[in-house]
């Protein structure tokens, strides 16, 4: 019987780092995706610190996963306690980390609020000015997903033209119509949308936009930390019964 029981908690521990596995491959993928994508995310990903240690670190706790579901699998199959008490030391580790950041990620969640992004555009942004990282970050989210602002063209009200522009209105480049959504796409009517013309402006906030394109993917994200987690601790549970139980 105690044969048969170390048995079934090998290959139940063999599942669960096969899981392990295929988790870190897919933020492994995930993290490589941020960083290369050509559609603006490296852009935005570059200009923010914030953006650009996560997407690092992200790929970084992909790789491990990876490598630690493989070593589980193979500690597991060929009852090697060495291998085991590696896996569960390290599995350790990323537990406690991932569960770090789920915590700091809940306490600091109020600075990705509507307002906040609002008072950052208006302190912040410089129009057409590509040499300055936040405008050209924010011009590039604004053509990638054909919004204008926050909020919507308002928010750009208060902010000052450049010392050449003799346009009356405020609504910078990056929110008129473009054929295709991207920098190198023609405009529809360029100088009937910086006049006000609201049919050739994208009308839309960048918040909403954002918000309804990754809301799904946000819920997706979230069940799967949370899935991730509870596997993570179960392997840690069968690793410890698994290496009490070799002899």
């Amino acid at each position: 019987m105690e044969g048969d029981c170390l048995s079934c908690m090998k290959y139940l521990m063999f599942l669960f780092n096969f899981f392990i596995f295929l988790g870190g491959a897919c933020l492994l993928g995930l993290g490589i995706w941020v960083i290369v994508d050509p559609t603006g995310f490296r852009e935005i990903v570059a200009a923010n610190p914030l953006l650009f240690t996560g997407a690092y670190i992200m790929l970084a706790m992909g790789a491990m996963l990876f490598l630690l579901g493989f070593l589980g699998c193979c500690g597991a199959i060929r009852e090697n306690k060495c291998l085991l008490l590696f896996f569960f030391m390290f599995i350790l580790l990323i537990f406690l980390a991932e569960l770090s950041a789920a915590i700091l990620a809940f306490i600091f969640r109020e600075n990705l609020t509507r307002e906040f992004f609002t008072k950052e555009l208006k302190k912040h942004y410089q129009r057409n000015n590509d040499t300055d990282v936040f405008s050209s970050t924010w011009n590039s989210v604004m053509i990638t997903f054909a919004c204008c602002g926050v909020n919507g063209p308002e928010d750009f009200e208060a902010i000052p033209h450049l010392p050449y522009s003799s346009l009356e209105k405020a609504t910078p480049e990056a929110c008129c119509q473009r054929e295709l959504q991207s920098r190198e796409g023609m405009f529809v009517n360029k100088e009937a949308c910086l006049s006000g013309i609201e049919r050739f402006q994208n009308r839309q906030g960048c918040y909403t936009v954002i918000l309804n394109s990754f809301e799904t993917y946000v819920y997706l994200a979230g069940a799967l930390a949370i899935g991730v987690l509870a596997i993570e601790l179960f392997a840690m549970i069968f690793a410890m019964c698994l290496f009490r139980g070799i002899q």
